[in-house]
């Protein structure tokens, strides 16, 4: 009997060591969840800052990371747009009536005056290209069991060396992460808050920014409408496009 037992334990090891990905496999996972062929969806930014919220509408397009095109409809921003083209990032102003491209110090400025920078939206090479992962062990997020990616960046020039991640074991989603500076200061965090199963991806519909630098700040991004995988016209990505009214 003793010895049955021992068999049991034995494989019961075997099989909870195989049911752990190595940190590469988690992480390529997670790049596959979230790059789509062509994405398209209309949305709010939600930005709550200095007791004050302000409610951004939007309706967007991308393909796969490097393209990407955003116009906001909000009374107060109508007409306002960006374009991303791989690594080069415009803005078209009503006002000025002038498209700009953003580059330099301006990349670090917070888009909208929401928690997110237009760096944190530039970035066309996935999370695996740019960082090497290490497994941290277990933990729960919101009541989940889930796994610990924890990211070192390859190069010094990377805007958050170090990231940490929390992977649902069950379904892949990234519940959570934090962004770090050099110093290992906590600098932003990401949480998920609604999933959607759309065309047979688990997409995240809802989900909420901090940039802790800033006080009584939050940005939630609300999308609506998604359409995933669907042809996009060229003309859409077009620096032309941002002049159109």
């Amino acid at each position: 009997m003793k010895k049955v037992i021992l068999t049991m334990a034995v494989i019961l090891s075997v099989a909870a060591l195989f049911a752990q990905p190595s940190a590469t496999e988690l992480l390529k996972k997670v790049d596959d969840n979230e790059v789509y062929e062509t994405i398209q969806y209309k949305g709010n930014m939600i930005i709550d800052y200095n007791r004050r919220r302000y409610v951004k509408e939007m309706t967007a397009y991308a393909r796969g990371n490097a393209y990407s095109y955003m116009e906001f409809t909000n009374p107060e921003d109508a007409g306002t747009k960006y374009l991303k083209r791989e690594n080069r990032l415009y803005v078209y102003s009503p006002d000025t009536e002038q498209v700009m491209p953003i580059s330099g110090h301006m990349l670090q400025e917070s888009m909208m005056n929401s928690d997110l920078s237009y760096e944190d939206s530039i970035e066309n090479e996935t999370l695996s290209a740019r960082y090497t992962p290490s497994l941290g062990g277990s933990d729960s997020w919101d009541g989940k069991d889930c796994w610990i990616l924890d990211l070192s960046a390859k190069k010094k020039t990377e805007s958050y060396p170090k990231r940490k991640l929390w992977i649902d074991k069950a379904t892949g989603d990234v519940l959570h992460y934090e962004l770090f500076a050099p110093s290992g200061a906590k600098l932003k965090d990401y949480t998920l808050t609604r999933i959607e199963v759309i065309g047979g991806l688990r997409f995240p519909c809802e989900f909420e920014m901090r940039d802790l630098r800033r006080k009584n700040s939050k940005t939630s991004f609300v999308m609506k409408e998604v359409k995933l995988n669907v042809p996009i016209n060229d003309r859409i990505f077009s620096t032309q496009n941002l002049e159109r009214n």
